[in-house]
């Protein structure tokens, strides 16, 4: 879900770059110092599971587990995919430094929306809804994020629509892998550790 320095026009880079800014403010002021160690774990579980990547045209292909990250700290998954992303530009030229700010609004925004829609739903007393949401979030943090990407590519130029559009049909496979990964993952932490979750539920209703 990288793409790459040279590619966006200028327009698309601002406008990414002040909705990357807007949501680590908004991270930032809602991270509770206790949550630090939390946010760092899926920080770098995110760098991780990114660093296999096959290149698509301006892109690549990968896993990301956005949707688990966006599912646990709600708005601060902004500062923990910044974090992992810049790293990733930094040590491994993965994507860039101009296109940071919009590279982070294309991966962070559908975590943050899969919080939105599925927190509460994956508190439900019947494990079979919760998992069932946890699916759901993978799966559509993937493919919200790939769509984004698209719209970012067409946005610069009518000469990426076909790549754009390859880059939505190659993730289809990696919808169904995150999804299948965040089902697995939270039906372990309703096990192990329920107020992980629960705990951001409560939290939500004191915002």
């Amino acid at each position: 879900m990288h793409i790459s320095e040279g590619v966006l026009s200028a327009q698309v880079l601002i406008a990414g770059g002040a909705v990357a800014v807007g949501g680590l403010a908004t991270g930032l002021k809602r991270l509770e110092y206790e949550r630090m160690p939390q946010v760092a774990l899926l920080s770098s579980a995110f760098f991780v599971a990114s660093l296999i990547h096959i290149p698509i045209g301006p892109s690549s292909v990968h896993l990301m587990l956005n949707g688990l990250v966006g599912l646990l700290l709600g708005w601060a998954a902004f500062p923990a995919i910044f974090v992992g992303l810049t790293l990733q530009a930094l040590l491994f030229q993965f994507g860039g430094i101009t296109t940071l700010g919009i590279n982070t609004a294309n991966v962070a925004l559908p975590a943050v929306t899969g919080y939105y829609l599925f927190n509460r739903t994956c508190l439900s007393s019947s494990t079979y809804l919760a998992l069932g949401a946890a699916f759901v979030c993978g799966f559509l943090a993937i493919l919200l994020s790939a769509l984004l990407i698209a719209v970012s590519l067409m946005t610069t130029g009518e000469h990426f629509i076909e790549a754009a559009w390859t880059i939505v049909l190659a993730h289809i496979p990696i919808m169904f892998i995150e999804g299948v990964l965040t089902f697995f993952l939270v039906g372990f932490l309703r096990k192990a550790k329920p107020e992980i979750l629960g705990s951001l539920y409560e939290r939500k209703k004191t915002i």
